[in-house]
């Protein structure tokens, strides 16, 4: 388990310990906390006959309880990932941390009970869909994902479904929020789960494992190393090989206290965790635990009980199973029930209170109870033990206490101490607990009145503050949350704050609204729609061509209301679209920082885009990371609209590639930095573009860490944009009648335009492809449709010749006898054929891709373009120029950069699209991209 903690060196008040950002802070340093005597066995198991020998206790910086066991199986150590010889190892019980006698010592991961304690910011995760993962390893239970599993969308961090509720909430913080300070940014480390070949940084060894859930990467700059090796590492991450290309998380700012994970890395709601049958558990969303991972045989010699954790795991129905003998005792329950929750605390403080077989919900006053060390009340003689007496139902309570002490973090106050410890009685309130907080922190010379007291809930899946009232009793209020849930309050944590006000703003991109209207009109429009609040909500940036516009905010439960009613409405029969964008503070970023804007679609080609999407969130900032999908490209190019210097990946096919630049030719002249350089990752069918610029004729699953290597190093190429005037005038026209008028409409072209047969056969594929797009998994498939369509249209015959007129520099050109026209600006069409040909030819230039000129060329028929395909034929040459205008005399398939439509009658001109656009080509040709 992870800590993001802080790594500095500093004093620790009640303890000498010179590193309170380590893990070294658990519960006992606190200066009055007792801290829980090891228990028995692990987690949902009882003490069985494999387990032997006293408990030894970990090292005070891991709050492990370890036991020797015997083994009887092949095991490693978790440590340093070795075999453990011999048939004794050591067990922790909470946590499943297995290790090596001499290893022992070593010890520095923090167990699973005192995580949550160690976090220094507490972050929630964002957890995707289940799925199988193979050789991966739960990082609560530290046990394998036999089953499917989540995985968080933002860190390398994954969990059975059971274990959520108790992940540690230490998920990558990817932007500033009001509340840290960023002096330096520090390694983010992620225990276990590295490639078997993976090498310690510091000792040149293998420190990753395939068996157990060993060593630690960090999760910003990639760096490796034995957990113990770590500690040698500087605690500065300077972001490693990708450090030009990262969005710094100091340079985004997202005030995002209203809205979960998903929403703020705009993670569309399809690759949400699947909620059907599973509830959702309050503040994390966790669903409830399973009944365990054994079956036991009606004979057995065990018995298997459902524990609760509080009021509100009963009502939900959530509980954990824990397996012991059927003549436990009292103490052998209670502390199997802590370790299901993963409780350190003394079991001496808590009890066990039966529950009637039929009612769940009663009072829990008039129940028997089963305390530490004693028998359950109200059961005379027989006890828990006894095999009649034992209920299937139990919940786990806290005994009352008339003082506790109570932890005060001081949140981002630089004082020198991780937190401080105050006795809490009936009397105290949030007011008397802040002032003694601050006598101790040495603030107490500011006022009091400049400061406040946070509750936080440190949720895996969400972290919620709120501030406490002054007159608030906290005694009252702590036994309310143990009465809730004991987990609830092992993941609450109280904060000393500055009270000073973060203004709320919130960017809300709002997008399917009509074209061309004002801001005004738009604002109008959506007060009409959503019932606007004046005063808090204005129109910042209008983009009436894409009919979008972006809207800032002052209030956060405004901002939450309105994105929530602005994705259910609908404007003139189109659904709107809402996302929640950050801000890029530029004037922060690194003199050589040069982003990358990462776009991708997870519907071209092979449909490997989701886990590309899933990939470079890791690898890079995930608010440089969008989803086509989900809003389009706009919203990027808003978000990075002031960064002075930034490069674009685009993952997709010839048309995402084209819809891209289309939205970036607009975006132009907002854009700080007017013309980047464009890379593509090649994800559809053809992938003509991927190939004339040598990133490969298709992505079939290489290392994404390599290709942002590649993208680094490519070199710029440029290459002709063209823009395509469609002017329908004449669309619908019939004998003696007059039809409406289509207004014109532009388009933007990279490689190539086609009228007739190839625009018609790109037709039938895209109709298919949109009937049953779950068929459409692979580029072999896909292939298999056109050639299949194309087979079709065999015989196929219309003489388009006749049907249209072409001008080129405004002279007249005949047209031979053909079935298809295209219009060519890269020397690759239909997946990598060369249509104009090598041969040379007096009467025309040699084809470049920069060179000012469009090619011409003609196809008879579906016979002629497989040849072209096939390498034994070249189209017809027909004319070579810089401005076209085609006559459509009656309706005809059109496709631009293989997106396909039918044209109405009317003029097509075909221009420059002012300056050339830089591509990027990658300077070594590796084997995994070409």
């Amino acid at each position: 388990m992870a800590a993001a903690a802080e790594p500095r060196a500093r004093a620790w008040l009640g303890s000498s310990s010179p590193r309170p950002g380590s893990p070294a802070s658990s519960p006992e340093l606190g200066g009055r906390g007792r801290a829980r005597p090891g228990p028995g066995p692990g987690p949902g198991s009882g003490s069985g006959p494999e387990r032997a020998g006293a408990r030894t206790p970990g090292p005070a910086a891991s709050g492990h309880s370890f036991r020797k066991v015997t083994l009887t199986k092949p095991t490693f150590c978790h440590l340093c990932s070795d075999f453990i010889w011999g048939l004794a190892g050591f067990l922790c019980d909470v946590c499943n941390f297995m290790s090596h006698e001499k290893c022992l010592k070593h010890v520095k991961t923090p167990c699973t009970g005192v995580a949550p304690s160690l976090v220094r910011v507490p972050v929630a995760h964002c957890f995707g869909p289940r799925g199988f993962y193979k050789r991966k390893f739960c990082a609560v239970c530290r046990k394998a994902l036999e089953a499917p599993a989540l995985r968080c969308e933002v860190c390398e961090l994954h969990v059975h479904p059971d274990c959520v509720p108790f992940a540690c909430s230490d998920c990558r913080q990817c932007h500033w929020d009001g509340h840290q300070d960023h002096d330096a940014h520090h390694h983010h480390w992620r225990e276990g789960n590295l490639p078997s070949g993976a090498r310690c940084e510091v000792c040149r060894k293998t420190c990753g494992s395939s068996d157990v859930l060993a060593g630690v990467r960090c999760e910003w700059c990639g760096v490796q190393a034995h957990s113990v090796c770590s500690a040698a590492l500087a605690p500065e991450c300077t972001f490693g090989r990708l450090r030009t290309m990262v969005l710094p998380p100091v340079c985004v700012r997202l005030l995002s206290r209203n809205f979960s994970k998903m929403h703020c890395f705009r993670i569309s709601e399809s690759a949400a965790p699947e909620q059907a049958g599973e509830g959702d558990d309050g503040a994390d969303g966790s669903a409830p635990a399973g009944l365990g991972r054994e079956v036991l045989a009606p004979d057995s010699s065990k018995q298997t009980l459902k524990i609760f954790d509080g009021n509100d795991a009963l009502q939900r129905n959530h509980f954990r199973v824990i397996t012991v003998p059927r003549h436990a005792r009292s103490q052998e329950m209670l502390e199997a029930a802590l370790r299901a929750y993963y409780v350190m605390e003394d079991p001496c403080d808590f009890e066990l209170q039966a529950l009637p077989p039929s009612v769940h919900t009663m009072d829990m006053g008039t129940r028997g109870r089963t305390r530490a060390g004693g028998s359950a009340e109200e059961e005379g003689s027989r006890g828990p033990g006894s095999r009649e007496a034992a209920p299937e139902a139990w919940i786990l309570r806290a005994l009352p206490h008339t003082q506790e002490d109570l932890k005060i973090y001081p949140a981002w106050l630089k004082v020198g101490v991780a937190y401080v410890s105050i006795r809490v009685t009936p009397r105290s309130t949030a007011w008397t607990v802040l002032l003694e907080a601050l006598l101790l922190l040495g603030r107490q010379a500011e006022g009091p009145e400049s400061f406040q007291l946070e509750e936080v809930l440190m949720g895996s899946r969400q972290v919620q503050r709120t501030v406490l009232e002054d007159e608030e009793p906290l005694l009252t209020r702590l036994r309310d949350i143990r009465q809730t849930s004991l987990r609830q309050m092992t993941q609450t944590r109280f904060y000393v704050a500055e009270s000073r006000a973060v203004a709320p703003r919130v960017s809300l991109y709002v997008a399917g609204l009509p074209f061309g209207l004002s801001a005004q009109e738009y604002g109008s429009l959506l007060d009409e729609a959503v019932a606007t609040k004046a005063g808090l909500v204005s129109v910042s940036h209008v983009y009436s061509s894409q009919g979008a516009v972006v809207l800032d905010v002052a209030c956060f439960a405004e901002a939450e209301r309105l994105y929530m009613l602005i994705k259910d409405t609908a404007v003139h029969g189109r659904p709107l679209t809402a996302l929640v964008l950050p801000d890029v503070l530029h004037t922060k970023l690194p003199p050589d920082s040069c982003p990358l804007l990462v776009f991708v679609n997870p519907k071209s080609g092979g449909l490997k885009g989701r886990d590309l999407l899933c990939s470079f969130r890791k690898l890079l900032n995930p608010h440089q990371v969008f989803e086509l999908t989900n809003g389009g490209p706009l919203p990027g190019f808003h978000v990075f609209s002031q960064v002075p210097c930034f490069r674009v990946l685009v993952c997709g096919g010839d048309g995402t590639v084209g819809w891209v630049l289309a939205a970036l030719e607009e975006m132009r002249h907002r854009l700080a930095c007017p013309e980047p350089s464009v890379a593509i990752l090649p994800l559809g069918t053809g992938n003509d573009l991927g190939r004339v610029l040598r990133w490969g004729a298709g992505y079939s699953g290489e290392d994404p860490f390599s290709v942002l290597v590649s993208v680094d190093e490519a070199d710029a190429v440029l290459m002709d944009r063209w823009t395509i005037l469609l002017d329908a005038h004449e669309a619908g026209a019939a004998e003696d009648s007059v039809a409406d008028v289509e207004p014109p409409k532009i388009v933007q072209m990279s490689n190539y335009c086609g009228i007739g047969i190839d625009a018609e056969l790109s037709l039938d594929f895209h109709q298919a492809r949109e009937e049953e797009p779950g068929k459409f998994t692979s580029r072999f498939h896909n292939k298999g449709v056109y050639v299949r369509v194309g087979l079709q249209k065999i015989s196929h015959s219309r003489g388009l010749h006749k049907e249209i007129r072409l001008q080129v520099e405004q002279q007249e050109v005949e047209l031979p006898s053909i079935e298809g026209l295209i219009f060519i600006n890269i020397p690759s069409w239909g997946s990598g054929a060369d249509l104009w040909g090598s041969d040379s030819d007096s009467r025309f230039e040699k084809p470049r891709m920069d060179d000012g000129l469009l090619e011409v060329v003609g196809v008879t028929g579906v016979m002629h373009m497989g040849q072209v395909q096939g390498g034994l034929r070249s189209g017809i040459r027909i004319a070579q120029g810089s401005y076209f205008r085609v006559t459509l005399l009656k309706a005809t398939p059109v496709q631009v950069d293989g997106e396909p439509w039918v044209q109405a009658p009317g003029h097509m001109i075909i221009s420059a699209a002012g300056p050339k656009w830089a591509e990027t080509m990658p300077t070594v040709f590796s084997s995994t991209l070409t």
